[in-house]
């Protein structure tokens, strides 16, 4: 075990997140043994496994979970499948013995190897062995993608275990970039006039200094996703009502950096073949499954390499019908006060001065992104949406928050249901003001179209039967309802270590007439 501890601590592994299990035990008694990794202890994998991916997210360092036995393991699959996409060196043990491996059928075995097929590859570890035998973790980890290692002991695995003088060390360096910056650098310089729009998807904090030295260098309409954290500082160029704006005006090109947007133009490009598109990424993902150019790497290095770009400007005068847009916007937020926008823009006035911001479901996703405030910068901030899902959200939330003084999530009831043993996680964190909202529409309250008959309705919706104020109880937190601007000052008078549920409760006429009434301006 030893070997094993000291092989992931040379690849920079300082946090290990522990879930119970009998075929456990050996690994679990060498960490109690170990001093110099911090241990964090969850019963449920599901939210072991986006608290591992939150610490990631938190430290940049690689993060190792060791699941439960069996089954249990499964449970792990959705937030492997989320750093997958994220790109996030996320480390999974599981554990067999050397004499009931998987396949057999026996009371809590399961086939470990391939678990996770593409998204986390199985590397079989016979223990005990000496660390020149085990795999190179850090030049795995530098990589960023996950991994899985499926450990089979012996009985002499069960020997106690000497750390003298181990040490964690610096987390592994992003690896160079990849790809040609030949047909970019050549788009901005002769073609971009033609008409260019910069879109901002998720960033890392050290990737948000490139990212404002390309927006204001090239001073092209930018759509900045709330995950970048530079919607506030890139407000001058930012474009509001972006998704019906450039839907209706597609541009002739469009440079994305960081991860894969969420918004309904970036999907709607699937379609619009008339425009070139170019990702910058340090994911690798193009996000899109028709052809378009995508550089892989870190922002700064590719920023460097690029060198000096041309000041393009708006040349095909999206900022003034965005300008147009904007008015029209705040004049529907004034007339629909309790609509479900309008709830999103009164929590975005609180929450832009909490250190993390933490954003779940696709839902309130889009609605940060279209009228959340611009006027107060909230550099960090996290979406767990580049599978497609609004899984772990709370457990995120309380990963990344775990050294700051002020932390809100803004998340939908259906994601909070998913992740209702997060809160478990709350006896481990050192006190800070933490706040979950979450927007209560019922269910799936955005797929409802007028006309819509029962039965499908009731397919559709699925209002979660449970009552936040129970939940709230549950996890031992302050419970606030939320149904007016005037109900958010209760964020005023938070303690310094309180823990609150906000239960936002829109209006669901208010937010139809909203939305009717948008659909006619854009």
């Amino acid at each position: 075990m030893k070997s094993l501890i000291s092989c992931c601590a040379t690849a920079g592994v300082a946090e290990w997140v522990c879930c119970p299990g009998e075929l456990n035990t050996p690994l679990l008694t060498a960490l109690a043994q170990c001093p110099v990794v911090h241990r964090w202890t969850q019963p449920d994998e599901r939210t072991a496994a986006y608290f591992a991916l939150g610490r990631i997210q938190a430290t940049a360092r690689p993060v190792v979970v060791v699941a439960g036995n069996g089954s249990c393991a499964a449970a792990l699959a959705p937030a492997v499948v989320e750093a997958y996409y994220q790109r996030r060196p996320l480390i999974v043990i599981t554990v067999e013995d050397q004499e009931n491996a998987g396949g057999s059928g026996a009371p809590g075995h399961i086939e470990n190897e391939g678990l996770f097929g593409i998204y986390a590859p199985t590397m079989e570890i016979p223990l005990p062995c000496s660390v020149s035998d085990l795999p190179d973790l850090a030049s795995a980890c530098s990589e960023g993608f996950p991994m899985h290692l499926s450990l089979r002991l012996t009985e002499e695995c069960r020997t106690r275990c000497d750390f003298t003088g181990l040490e964690v060390a610096d987390a592994p360096a992003a690896p160079r970039f990849r790809s040609s910056l030949v047909a970019l650098s050549q788009m901005l310089r002769f073609r971009a006039i033609e008409g260019l729009v910069l879109i901002i998807g998720g960033l890392d904090p050290s990737e948000q200094e490139p990212a404002i030295w390309l927006a204001r260098t090239l001073r092209v309409p930018v759509v900045a996703e709330a995950a970048s954290g530079l919607r506030e500082e890139l407000s001058a160029y930012l474009l509001h009502g972006a998704d019906q704006l450039l839907l209706r005006y597609p541009p002739r090109y469009v440079l994305r950096i960081g991860d894969v947007p969420t918004g309904a133009f970036w999907r709607g490009l699937e379609n619009l073949t008339g425009t070139e598109v170019f990702s910058i990424t340090r994911t690798g993902f193009s996000g899109l499954c028709r052809k378009s150019t995508v550089i892989e790497g870190e922002l700064e290095q590719i920023m460097k390499a690029l060198g000096d770009v041309p000041h393009i400007g708006d040349t095909e005068g999206w900022m003034q019908r965005s300008r147009r847009m904007a008015g029209r916007i705040e004049e529907l937020l004034l007339a629909y006060p309790e609509s479900e926008a309008a709830m999103v823009r009164y929590f975005s006035n609180q929450a832009g001065i909490a250190d993390v911001l933490c954003l779940g479901s696709s839902t309130t996703l889009r609605l940060w992104n279209n009228y959340a405030q611009t006027h107060v910068p909230t550099h960090y901030v996290r979406a767990n949406s580049a599978a497609g899902g609004a899984d772990g959200t709370v457990s995120a939330f309380l990963a990344n928050s775990a050294d700051s003084e002020y932390a809100c999530c803004l998340t939908g009831d259906i994601a909070l249901l998913r992740d209702c043993a997060a809160a478990t996680m709350m006896p481990q964190l050192p006190p800070s003001r933490r706040v979950v909202a979450v927007l209560n529409n019922e269910g799936a309250g955005c797929a409802y179209t007028p006309g819509m008959d029962d039965e499908l309705h009731r397919l559709m919706v699925q209002p979660p039967a449970y009552n936040l104020q129970e939940i709230a109880h549950l996890w031992g937190a302050e419970y606030y309802a939320i149904h007016c601007e005037a109900d958010f000052e209760i964020l005023d008078t938070l303690d310094a270590s309180a823990f609150a549920l906000l239960d936002i409760m829109p209006d669901a006429d208010q937010t139809a007439a909203f939305n009717q009434a948008l659909a006619r301006i854009s």
